[in-house]
């Protein structure tokens, strides 16, 4: 019998088109449609077509009639669950279930773990055990899809292959050798495996004894060859009907032949299927031909955009084409993804204003999908993306990593506070007490790490805070064993994943809801919790390991389980997949990320065989996902409405344009379109002004004038400084109490190296302030390691400080030797303060002098230590680097709690530790002149902001900027005068 083989085109809606077509198949039977069978591809498929059905009702000349539907099986996806062609039957029982996917990743897990350590290596670790597991599954599916047998591997790698694929294929055979007796003893089929058995029985069967009632295969495009073998059985029953998605019939008869050899292009795999059929493409009906086609000429332009790249020196014998052929169709290349996510929204939002339209993205980018999202909430509607979520991505998903993350860290300050301030964190109290207590907790611990564990947190926060050490104490009672099983040498994952659960359900639970019932609402708790049951499951029988193993096990684990919604939240707006938007369409579809790497996405890198290996071994190329994708684009592109969208940048990179884009591109300047498809102006416009305020009003820099009460009556001379090259810094700091926080789980900068050598030449200075010891180097070197104390168990600060130290330390003790014979005395830290008299009374400036050495003359010698940049002349003489003088100034006139003395030097030691490890240098030429020129500045300076109309500038100079500032946030010096709102 010659097969029935049908298509619908593009320009018509698949689905809505294949219900019509069914209704009237039936025709005034109402029984007759039940009795049909329809395959689909997928279960996304199966579920719009219903959707089509019940639309159809309610266009019809008797709206919610009720209406009886037929069978539909989704054939393509390898869930368990709906490959069911005759429920009960004996072909169907006969067929072992298919093993959890789960369990089938924890099994190749130990597989991999026991070749490992066959080799004698035992590198791997479980967390990379399951992503190769998880290659491997792909591997085993697509070898089960294709009917390639493993037995043949070794046939694939010649001797005269680099060594590299020859241990890939040793590895390999542990497929053969190990993976079906595994099977076997689980009594269970690899989820491909059982597909095909199903699709063959099922061929089998209906040859056999064809079905007395319809059977439509439609939307299948084959390219697995147990479901091409369906098909064919289907397109020769009596009642049997093959229906193909979007047949291009603007491709030539002589063309079809270079198409089936083109694994990238979009019509490849339905022309191996008509192969299969032994079928011309002009054997194919239209299935309920249409009386009237608006958009042929667009689907001729497509067809030609996507020829084979042998045949595209057809184009130069285009004919021109009039405007209309891009009616319907425009194009947006936006400034970056951000942009582009405008432009997206702006074109769904706008679609509904007309009654009854839809409208609908469709992308493989799903952050571009999670930012159309965002945007749409703009104008409050809320739209879920179909292609679903990762769990790791949810609210539960993210609790469940941060809490073993907060465990298996021993309570490090960042994923301690991340997993703390949780939304779904509440430890036992109402959520707003907890979170209270978890920034109170974390203004404790900021600054350098505390020691691990519960001991080391209850250390850092001393006896003085009661509230919070019971705070620590819920913690601790919530994470329950996870942490000693986290830190055991060996342990389940059971045990391992019931204490996890336990622990995220007890930190979940607040004062008025259990955590079973917080931790594991709506699809994504019920997604999650699916997900742990099946690993307690699936781990009942995996070996024992390292309980430090377990996070990343967890995460590898988890990477590939999606959040699907349920259904959408929004009747007429929808954002698709790829996988999702096949066989369907909306008034508008937006195809969005046209990029290469984006759509068409990255050739697929296959860790186990080359192109070779692959054609050798009889599975498909990498190059036919671009097939499928590139189908997908030109079905989208029948559309009634179509806008494509891109971004020109990417995280500050150019982007390339979609192959298929440049094509386009390409056939529009053949046909005399070039630069004619653009976009909407009105859309392009509204989406430079989305951000745009409704109000411009100029800020300028701050200059606050606070009242003479406020302003400081002390100052430390490093703020003096800081006062004379950024005085807003001091409003800042002084007036209004800003205190920039310390980092979380800081590491020690060069401040905390300075703080450690000041620290230890101090206490050698204040030692032997006169004779130095015999063996000075080395005491200066066992008071440095007091003082650096716990930095040295930083690997970074002993690799390069205390090396640095040494040579200082080597550098100081052969200066100290060589000046000892001049001084007579030596103090280090002394503290000091000068009173300067001031319109505003009187102004204290304080001061902690490193050293001050007297000579045997009588006269001091005022030194201020310099780990990192010394002051340039130019500085000094301007009077902005103002320490070391006024240092000079409190000591002449003996504030330090020395007596007073004329000063003979200032001199910064730069002690670098590099080459040289120090140096000495002079401030200015005459000690006593520089000291009086920088009193009477400063004396001048403070009564110049003892006047309450001075204000407090940003950088009044632009060359005395300071190196480094807190509050450069608030002083908005970056922004140019354009910038100032």
């Amino acid at each position: 019998m010659r097969p029935q083989v049908y298509t619908i085109a593009p320009d018509r809606s698949f689905l809505a088109t294949l219900a019509a077509g069914l209704v009237a198949l039936a025709g005034d039977e109402p029984l007759r449609l039940p009795r049909m069978t329809v395959l689909l591809p997928t279960r996304r498929a199966a579920r719009s077509l219903r959707e089509a059905f019940l639309r159809l009702t309610g266009e019809g000349s008797d709206p919610g009639a009720p209406l009886l539907l037929p069978r539909m099986r989704p054939v393509g996806d390898l869930d368990a669950d709906i490959l069911e062609f005759a429920a009960g039957s004996e072909e169907t029982l006969a067929v072992p279930p298919s093993l959890p996917e789960l369990r089938r990743r924890l099994l190749l897990s130990r597989l991999v773990l026991e070749w490992d350590a066959a080799q004698g290596d035992k590198t791997l670790l479980p967390g990379q055990a399951a992503a190769l597991a998880a290659a491997l599954a792909r591997l085993i599916d697509a070898a089960a899809s294709e009917a390639a047998s493993f037995a043949d591997l070794a046939k694939l790698a010649p001797l005269d292959l680099a060594e590299h694929w020859q241990t890939v294929l040793r590895f390999l055979d542990i497929l053969p050798r190990h993976w079906p007796a595994i099977l076997a003893a689980e009594g269970a089929l690899d989820p491909a495996e059982r597909r095909n058995r199903l699709l063959v029985r099922q061929a089998e069967t209906w040859r056999r004894a064809p079905p007395r009632e319809p059977v439509i295969a439609a939307g299948l495009t084959g390219g697995i060859p147990a479901l091409v073998e369906l098909v064919k059985v289907v397109a020769t029953l009596e009642h049997g009907m093959v229906i193909l998605p979007g047949l291009d019939r603007f491709v030539a008869p002589d063309a079809w032949d270079a198409v089936a050899d083109d694994p990238a292009h979009p019509q490849y795999l339905l022309a191996g299927l008509l192969r299969s059929l032994e079928l011309a493409a002009d054997d194919v009906r239209e299935w309920a031909p249409a009386t009237q086609r608006e958009r042929q000429t667009r689907l001729r332009l497509v067809s030609e955009a996507l020829r084979p790249a042998t045949l595209t020196d057809a184009w130069r014998d285009l004919a021109p084409e009039t405007d209309d052929v891009l009616a319907g169709i425009s194009r947006y290349d936006c400034a970056s993804p951000q942009h582009e996510a405008v432009t997206i929204a702006l074109l769904l939002r706008r679609k509904l204003e007309e009654p009854g339209a839809t409208a609908a993205l469709i992308t493989p980018d799903r952050e571009l999908a999670r930012r159309v999202a965002a945007e749409l909430r703009r104008w409050k509607i809320d739209i879920d993306d179909s292609a679903g979520l990762p769990l790791a991505r949810t609210p539960p998903g993210t609790f469940l990593r941060l809490v073993l993350d907060m465990a298996a860290s021993e309570l490090t300050p960042v994923p301690l506070l991340a997993a703390l301030k949780h939304p779904l964190a509440a430890g036992g109290l109402a959520p707003e007490e907890f979170r209270d207590l978890a920034r109170r907790l974390e203004g404790k611990i900021r600054g350098p790490r505390p020691a691990p564990g519960f001991a080391g947190l209850r250390d850092a926060l001393g006896d003085k805070e009661p509230a919070l050490r019971r705070f620590v104490d819920r913690i601790e009672t919530c994470l329950g064993q996870l942490p000693a099983l986290l830190a055991a040498s060996h342990t389940s994952i059971v045990e391992l994943a019931s204490a996890h659960i336990a622990a995220a359900e007890h930190l979940a639970a607040s004062d008025e809801q259990s955590g079973v019932a917080r931790l594991w609402r709506e699809v994504a708790g019920e997604t999650a919790a699916v997900f742990c049951q099946d690993l307690l499951d699936a781990a009942r029988d995996f070996p024992s390991l390292p309980g430090r193993h377990y996070p990343a096990l967890f995460e590898a684990l988890s990477g590939n389980t999606v959040v699907r919604p349920v259904y959408g939240r929004h009747p007429r707006l929808a954002i698709w997949g790829l996988v999702e938007a096949r066989l369907q369409q909306a008034d508008l579809l937006v195809l969005g990320g046209l990029n290469e790497g984006t759509w068409p996405g990255p050739v697929a890198f296959d860790p186990w065989m080359s192109r070779q290996m692959r054609a050798e071994f009889g599975i498909a190329l990498p190059e036919r996902a671009i097939g499928i994708a590139a189908h997908d684009f030109a079905q989208a592109l029948g559309a009634p409405q179509v806008a494509l969208t891109r971004a020109a940048r990417r995280e500050g990179a150019p982007t390339v344009p979609s192959r298929w884009l440049l094509r386009l591109d390409a056939v529009l300047r053949a046909v005399g379109q070039a630069e004619r498809l653009g976009p909407d102006p009105a859309i392009a416009a509204a989406a430079a002004l989305g951000d745009l305020p409704a109000m411009r009003r100029p800020m300028p820099r701050p200059a606050p004038r606070p009242p003479l009460a406020a302003r400081p009556r002390q100052l430390p001379v490093t703020a003096i400084e800081t006062w004379r090259r950024d005085p807003y810094a001091i409003y800042a700091r002084y007036i209004l109490k800003l205190r920039a926080l310390e980092e979380l789980d800081a590491d020690p900068d060069r401040a905390d190296l300075g703080i450690a050598i000041h620290k230890a030449l101090a206490e050698f200075v204040s030692r032997f302030p006169r004779e130095l010891p015999v063996h000075a180097e080395l005491d200066l070197r066992e008071i440095g390691q007091r003082a650096f104390g716990e930095l040295l168990s930083r690997p970074g600060a002993w690799a390069f400080w205390w090396p640095r130290f040494e040579r200082i330390a080597t550098w100081f003790v052969a200066e100290e030797r060589r000046r000892r014979a001049s001084l007579v005395d030596s103090f280090s830290e002394k503290k000091g303060k000068l009173m300067i008299a001031a319109p505003g009374g009187p102004f204290t400036i304080t001061a902690i002098a490193d050293r001050i050495d007297r000579l045997t003359t009588g006269e001091l010698i005022v030194i201020d230590y310099k780990t990192g940049a010394v002051p340039k002349k130019p500085e000094i003489e301007a009077t902005i680097a103002v320490q070391l003088p006024l240092e000079g100034a409190i000591a002449r006139d003996g504030g330090f709690g020395i007596a007073g003395a004329p000063v003979a030097e200032l001199e910064h030691w730069r002690l670098g530790g590099g080459n040289p490890a120090g140096e000495r240098c002079p401030v200015g030429d005459d000690p006593a002149v520089l000291i009086d020129r920088v009193l009477a500045e400063i004396s001048a300076f403070i009564a110049h902001y003892d006047d309450p109309k001075t204000p407090y500038l940003v950088v009044p100079r632009a060359k005395w900027k300071p190196r480094y500032s807190d509050y450069q946030h608030l002083e908005r010096l970056e922004e140019s005068e354009d910038e100032w709102w």
